[in-house]
């Protein structure tokens, strides 16, 4: 416990994330541009920073939790930035999703300081960071990793060392390639169910003991697409950076995605339609709309058509 803390980043996923890093008693910094964020964790007894350095100085770990690749090397990198506040043996440990690649190049230019850097993006939505029970998946020196497994343990459950730094972002790469297009395929088998004259929740039934179910399919059906409710979740916004990041580290590496280039277009398409901000299930009501169908409990069969 005598580990001094610094989280730097409280948005939806960060601030739950430092809400438990407080409650678990640590002393802890927190940084973020929104007030209220930060007037929340100091309530909770967190000292509040005015900067990421300030955060940073004299923190033994630094975590992050920010939304995008330019960010984050704002934030270690720039004038005010992490590395500006840092000390020879400070840990950072990074989780955000972002390429495996930019990763490299950020534990690269803290080595030269002498920090150590983790990737360790999280998977488990607002919800899981709200009751600390994430799956981490940690790219890294595995001694760095054994050094901070408590503090992860405080946020997750589920932790994994899964290879050198860069191989967390590489492995949640994979994870949500792989729920983009279980997603898509969802909303595209329910529809055309609907249009079929089946009942939206007699496909609930026998597909979640049936081949067919996924997370996606359990998470997703009952909860948000039979109920046409789409608050977040995770958003469609968010889906799409994830898979724009994997196409890209697939150009990179010279590997053909066939289904997460057709399946990105969908959210490409919610996007454009003003859907980002829904959760991911919500790709559904662009397919309702072309079959003139809605997949709902109360919809039965052909009664889920659209009369206009």
């Amino acid at each position: 416990m005598s580990k001094k803390i610094a989280f730097i980043g409280l948005g939806a996923m960060g601030r739950p994330m430092a809400a438990n890093v407080a409650k678990a008693g640590y002393d802890l910094n927190v940084f973020d541009l929104a007030p209220a964020a930060v007037a929340e964790l100091a309530a909770l007894g967190a000292t509040a920073a005015d900067s990421p350095a300030q955060a940073a100085a004299g923190s033994d770990i630094v975590l992050l939790s920010l939304p995008n690749a330019a960010i984050v090397a704002g934030v270690v990198t720039g004038e005010n930035g992490v590395l500006a506040g840092s000390h020879s043996g400070q840990m950072i440990i990074d989780l955000s999703s972002v390429t495996p690649e930019h990763t490299r190049k950020m534990a690269a230019l803290a080595r030269d300081k002498g920090v150590g850097y983790l990737d360790a993006p999280v998977s488990g939505g607002v919800a899981g960071a709200a009751a600390g029970t994430l799956t981490i998946m940690v790219g890294g020196d595995p001694a760095a990793f054994a050094a901070c497994e408590t503090i992860l343990q405080v946020i997750g459950k589920k932790i994994y060392h899964v290879g050198a730094v860069g191989a967390g972002d590489a492995l949640k790469l994979i994870n949500n390639l792989m729920l983009g297009i279980n997603m898509a395929g969802v909303a595209e088998a329910l529809t055309l169910g609907v249009k079929a004259g089946l009942d939206p929740k007699t496909m609930l039934d026998v597909i979640g003991v049936s081949s067919g179910r996924s997370y996606a399919f359990e998470a997703k059906v009952p909860n948000f697409i039979l109920k046409g409710s789409f608050a977040p979740g995770f958003a469609i916004d968010l889906q799409y950076k994830d898979m724009e990041m994997a196409t890209q580290t697939a150009k990179e590496l010279g590997v053909p995605l066939l289904l997460t280039n057709v399946a990105q277009q969908m959210y490409e398409t919610a996007k454009a339609s003003g859907l980002g901000r829904q959760d991911i299930s919500a790709v559904t009501t662009m397919l309702e709309k072309l079959a003139g169908v809605e997949v709902r409990e109360s919809n039965p069969g052909v009664r889920g058509e659209r009369r206009g």
